[in-house]
């Protein structure tokens, strides 16, 4: 049992909207783990030019997405670029229109609101148009339900929803992530991935460990 080739763009030929992002997504700002898909009718190689937003080499931060996550179609990353600067009595960013509104402008104003980068975990499931803001981390196993507005840190294995997203439960155990967290499959090499797949998408967390 070999299993698709992470580096194949489009690895379901009936369906070309469903594409790995690894060998789809070039850009030094963005790093994505193998198998990470993007599902899209308009196509997955559109993804960072419509799905990642305000990301300037200028600014800095990057995002990071690991493996075996599954990102739905209209889902945003905000990144830092999008801040303006709020410790005056005006967010209007002057500065960027030139022509003398340059002068005087100092840089710290933008860069003391920078949040870092954003980070996904792996096997994350991105719910459809859910907006990611800055410097948010989502921790492994979690989901993110659709239309969801994501402006803090998430749990692992925790679903979350709304607008600003809220815990809605968790899906395990805390004894039961603890483990799976220790565990990490999507760490294996391919070939134990393979061969142990019923233990990944099965509930008996003995029988995952028995396979790791």
């Amino acid at each position: 049992m070999q299993g698709p080739n992470p580096l194949l763009p489009h690895p379901i030929a009936a369906h070309p909207r469903v594409g790995f992002l690894k060998p789809l997504v070039d850009h030094p700002q963005i790093e994505i783990g193998e198998f990470t898909y993007y599902d899209d009718p308009d196509g997955p190689e559109h993804f960072a030019e419509r799905c990642v937003g305000h990301l300037y080499p200028f600014v800095g931060d990057r995002l990071v997405i690991g493996r075996f996550c599954a990102l739905a179609r209209g889902l945003q990353f905000v990144m830092n670029g999008a801040n303006h600067a709020m410790t005056g009595f005006s967010t209007f960013p002057f500065n960027i229109f030139g022509q003398g509104w340059e002068e005087g402008f100092d840089i710290d104003t933008i860069v003391s609101g920078l949040k870092g980068d954003t980070i996904v975990g792996n096997d994350v499931w991105i719910g459809e148009k859910a907006v990611i803001m800055p410097g948010v981390s989502i921790g492994d196993g979690a989901i993110v339900a659709a239309h969801a507005v994501v402006t803090g840190p998430v749990r692992p294995y925790e679903i979350v929803g709304g607008n600003p997203a809220k815990p809605i439960r968790r899906r395990f155990d805390d004894e039961t992530v603890e483990r799976l967290l220790a565990i990490a499959w999507w760490d294996w090499p391919l070939e134990t991935i393979a061969r142990n797949l019923n233990a990944i998408r099965g509930s008996d967390i003995d029988a995952l460990e028995n396979a790791a």
